[in-house]
């Protein structure tokens, strides 16, 4: 008695994009606009808090410049 054989048939296996189960996907479309809205709100957030440090640097350094005294600029022009 000669066995047959069986035929599995697998599925190809599909990216989560063609099966839809994407994080997109399965959220409300609201929830999205949502968390790209909190998203950009960080972004514009950072990019503040960014520039303000960078302002804060500058005027910290020309407060430093202006409080030396005559003989520390005198020093500094002849180490140039």
């Amino acid at each position: 008695m000669v066995k047959k054989k069986q035929h599995v048939h697998k599925q190809p296996i599909r990216s989560e994009r063609e099966q839809g189960n994407t994080l997109s996907d399965q959220l409300q479309d609201d929830v999205i606009a949502k968390l790209k809205l909190a998203k950009k709100q960080l972004q514009d957030v950072e990019r503040l808090q960014e520039e303000e440090r960078q302002a804060q640097s500058e005027f910290d350094r020309k407060q430093k410049e202006k409080n030396k005294s005559f003989a520390e600029l005198l020093d500094e022009y002849e180490n140039k």
